[in-house]
């Protein structure tokens, strides 16, 4: 297990019970390098929304328990914030919410003469998604997914 994965799979149980009792979901844990900094971000969400308290709340205690475990050994930057609208579909949580919703999602390789497509989420597998584009069910594996997201039409 890389350093990275032990340090997600390590926040990640910390910050579930604090969440619980709050009715909040996590999304996604992450522990990234951008421009020379260390980044342990956690997203969350709700029925209604995530709001800036709600991060605060969970931001506070997260960081109270990061300071007893201590379980990172370089600086790094905490944020605990919604996922936004244009989060990408990982968890089957993710996709059972969006059965039914308009998604776009982007292919590793072509299909049919194109990699990106925009349609119906009808139903998942552990293996498979089926969307139906122009109303036509058309079943994808999902290791051929590379991005899978709620379409949002401007």
């Amino acid at each position: 297990m890389s350093n990275r994965d032990r340090i997600e799979k390590l926040t990640e149980a910390m910050i579930l019970p604090i969440l619980e009792p709050l009715n909040i979901e996590l999304i996604d844990v992450e522990y990234v390098k951008e421009l020379g900094h260390f980044y342990l971000r956690a997203y969350i969400d709700k029925e209604g929304g995530i709001n800036i308290l709600d991060c605060e709340v969970v931001s506070r205690a997260l960081d109270e328990k990061m300071e007893e475990n201590d379980p990172v050994s370089d600086a790094y930057i905490l944020e605990v914030s919604s996922p936004g609208l244009d989060r990408p579909l990982k968890k089957d949580k993710d996709y059972q919410r969006t059965i039914g919703k308009d998604v776009e999602f982007k292919l590793y390789k072509t299909y049919n003469g194109q990699k990106e497509f925009v349609g119906t989420l009808v139903s998942y597998t552990s293996d498979t998604v089926t969307v139906a584009i122009d109303g036509k069910e058309e079943i994808f594996e999902r290791k051929s997914i590379a991005m899978i997201r709620l379409y949002i039409e401007f």
